[in-house]
């Protein structure tokens, strides 16, 4: 399963700051960052930090990231589009943004297209939504992109609307996009997540707030300071939801996205070590310790142990 970065969280690096006319870190620089800094294996992108970019510039990002070997997996649009809306204008000024989103990931290289949808929770936006949606669908397609869907309140608040609305727009480029924080919100968030993630592109791994754990912590221990092994994730246990979404087969890139206080890179270091832990890496190490491969390969060498 990939590690990925959700970049909206380090929008403070990728901005420039006040008056400053250059941001900390420049999107061409993305794709190295992710890789060789924060160790991910790919990115997300959102629309609003591609501001003002042209065919271009997101070609530049593309060329960069295959020359990193981490690729720009998902165009996220963060603004919900009110496909729900009683006035067609509105829902066409809607499709009309998606369709630019799709455009713009496929230039990207992107494999998806996010966004969340307006509208009510009835039958009647049900029926409005899905038919609105068909065409920017059948465009996703044509461009092999997946249009994936983040749940939202109104109509895509509750799992069993999402897969019923899913189902009405019909294809096979249609789908999800559960984030954690979402399903910690959710009464029950291991069924939450095990009724969106069969469907999804990718998953949203999203943290919040990382303290010090043990008899022996600190409750004022700053982030900086902690390390994966001595920390706890205080807002929501993360290994019942990674053990959700591998459950139902899931093998899809998992988007980290730090949105808690302190220095980012550092919440995102956390995050990534923890996923790994309840993804087992540690004990894949171990068995690999055990094979005593090195040994086998001194006892095998050419003409060693052969019978006449």
């Amino acid at each position: 399963m990939l590690l990925t970065l959700t970049a909206s969280c380090l929008k403070s690096m990728l901005v420039p700051a006040g008056r400053a006319k250059k941001a900390k870190l420049d999107l061409l620089d993305l794709p190295a960052y992710t890789r060789e800094t924060l160790g991910l294996s790919g990115f997300n992108l959102s629309t609003d930090l591609l501001a003002g970019a042209n065919r271009s510039r997101l070609e530049a990002i593309r060329e960069r990231a295959d020359r990193a070997s981490c690729s720009c997996l998902l165009l996220i649009e963060p603004e919900a589009q009110n496909f729900g809306a009683k006035d067609d204008r509105a829902a066409l000024a809607a499709a009309e943004r998606m369709s630019r989103v799709i455009d713009a990931a496929q230039i990207l290289g992107c494999s998806a297209a996010s966004m969340r949808v307006v509208a009510t929770d009835d039958d009647e936006s049900l029926v409005k939504v899905a038919s609105r949606l068909r065409p920017i669908m059948e465009r996703a397609e044509k461009l092999d992109i997946n249009l994936v869907l983040s749940p939202d309140k109104g109509l895509t608040q509750r799992p069993e609307r999402v897969t019923e609305l899913l189902k009405k727009v019909g294809g096979f480029r249609i789908g999800t996009y559960p984030d954690f924080e979402t399903a910690a919100g959710q009464k029950d968030p291991v069924a939450y997540l095990h009724r969106l993630t069969p469907y999804a592109s990718a998953v949203c791994a999203s943290t919040v707030k990382f303290i010090a754990a043990g008899k022996s912590a600190k409750a004022d221990t700053p982030l900086e300071h902690l390390s994966a092994k001595g920390a706890a994730h205080e807002t929501y246990e993360l290994r019942p939801l990674i053990e959700a979404v591998i459950s139902v087969g899931y093998d899809g890139p998992l988007a980290l996205d730090y949105r808690g206080a302190g220095d980012v890179a550092v919440g995102l270091a956390l995050s990534r070590d923890m996923m790994l832990a309840a993804l087992g890496a540690d004990e894949e190490e171990d068995d690999d310790d055990d094979l005593g491969l090195e040994e086998e390969e001194e006892e095998a060498a050419p003409g060693e142990g052969d019978e006449e």
